[in-house]
């Protein structure tokens, strides 16, 4: 066997290990940081199994946006307009679920935003209005349609009003055997142990129907698009839709499909934040999750397994944001601990102004964290967004979008 074939067939390394390895790994050094970090500031709520089962519903919608916006992008569609989609997806699963019960909510919220998909499909696929024109276009009418329809639907409804709907019936949950022994051992505070133990309880006890189903999404999704010869078609339309067009495939099909779709799964996400995170429709709950959504997906590398780890990342610091600013102060710790290493990695391939600037923001972090008891809680607000923009800045050198992402497509263009 040649040089260059034995070269082919090993596996891809990264670090010197396999990259299939990277992840466990990873998975493992977060644990760990955050039980060192738990012992060394006190915080037990940190990855308290409360901290994780609410991360785990802050987390899903995020992933849900994320995932649509990937189906998208891998055809070649910018997908900006997944707020609006969340929004409308928000409305109609609360109307849905009011009248009829949990599971036509869950169906009402998955068309409402089907249908902004089918209005964007229409606009960037056919028309070849850009992308972000009509993803802002979306999101505008999301939120003037929904607000005229909130008044129109609810407000004279008992509970309901001009800005939000009656509480809505819940969807079902489950938990799974053993959760209660994890949850005492938990309690004992061990190093590493009680951690692994409350990480585990939050990701089983309680967990919505719906979050599982968002599991599946996800698995689904890696299956149809990477298994299949429909999901083949369907990149190569984000990848060179003209060569696509010379192979026999439907460009404009392949496109409406995956933007529909798309639009489907942000407006479960909608569906999700009113009848899983909170108890009915209010006007701007979405509160901008559908550009976090597409930040996660970004982050994910346009992958559906780094998507859903993205959207756990910021659905972490927006559940540690909502309970409180200790836990946001102690992370300060950890952040700060982080960047240095980075510093060094940077010293170590010798990219000297990187290690620069973060050992000097490594040092502002840790000066913050030593300096203070407690951070503002106007400060903790903002901990998603900024935790959003870091790590996009941290990953954007090792991304890449699908070729024909953003382009404007016109059937025939292959000659």
């Amino acid at each position: 066997m040649s040089t260059v074939a034995a070269t082919a067939t090993q596996p891809k390394r990264t670090l010197g290990l396999p990259r299939k390895a990277l992840l466990p790994l990873a998975l493992v050094a977060v644990v760990l940081g955050l039980s060192i970090l738990r012992v060394a500031t006190g915080v037990n709520d940190i990855d308290s199994s409360n901290a994780i089962s609410a991360a785990l519903v802050a987390a899903v919608p995020l992933a849900l946006a994320g995932l649509g916006g990937l189906w998208s992008e891998r055809a070649g569609v910018v997908n900006i307009g997944l707020e609006g989609m969340m929004i409308m997806g928000s409305w109609s699963a609360a109307f849905a679920a009011y009248h009829y019960g949990p599971w036509a909510g869950v169906l009402g919220g998955i068309l409402g935003g089907m249908l902004f998909g089918l209005l964007h499909a229409i606009a960037t696929v056919f028309f070849g209005v850009d992308h972000i024109v009509s993803g802002v276009a979306i999101n505008l009418l999301g939120a003037g349609l929904t607000k005229f329809l909130a008044e129109r639907f609810f407000s004279e409804l008992p509970g309901g009003g001009p800005t939000q709907s009656p509480s809505l019936p819940d969807v079902a949950s489950v938990t799974l055997p053993g959760s209660s022994a994890l949850v005492d051992i938990e309690k004992n505070h061990w190093f590493l142990v009680s951690d692994v133990a409350g990480i585990l309880a939050g990701l089983t006890k309680d967990v919505s129907l719906l979050t599982l189903l968002a599991i599946g999404l996800v698995i689904g999704t890696i299956f149809v698009l990477w298994k299949t010869s429909f999901g083949l078609r369907l990149r190569s339309c984000g990848e060179a839709p003209q060569a696509s067009e010379t192979l026999g495939v439907n460009v404009y099909l392949y496109k409406t499909i995956a933007v529909v779709v798309s639009g489907g799964l942000a407006g479960l996400g909608g569906g999700f934040l009113a009848m899983v995170a909170s108890d009915g429709f209010q006007q701007g709950q979405t509160g901008g999750r559908g550009y976090i959504g597409l930040a996660a997906m970004i982050f994910g590398n346009w992958m559906p397994i780094g998507t859903a780890l993205g959207a756990l990342l910021f659905g972490y610091t927006q559940a540690l944001q909502l309970r409180g600013g200790d836990q946001v102060h102690a992370l300060l710790l950890l952040v700060g601990a982080g960047v240095l290493v980075g510093a060094v990695w940077m010293a170590v391939k010798k990219r000297v102004l990187h290690a620069v600037i973060l050992a000097v923001a490594g040092v502002l972090v840790l000066m913050w964290y030593f300096g203070s008891n407690t951070i503002d809680p106007n400060l903790t607000a903002t901990a998603p967004y900024v935790v959003t923009l870091l790590v996009m800045a941290f990953a954007s050198q090792h991304l890449r979008m699908p070729a024909a992402d953003g382009a404007i497509y016109r059937k025939g263009e292959a000659g």
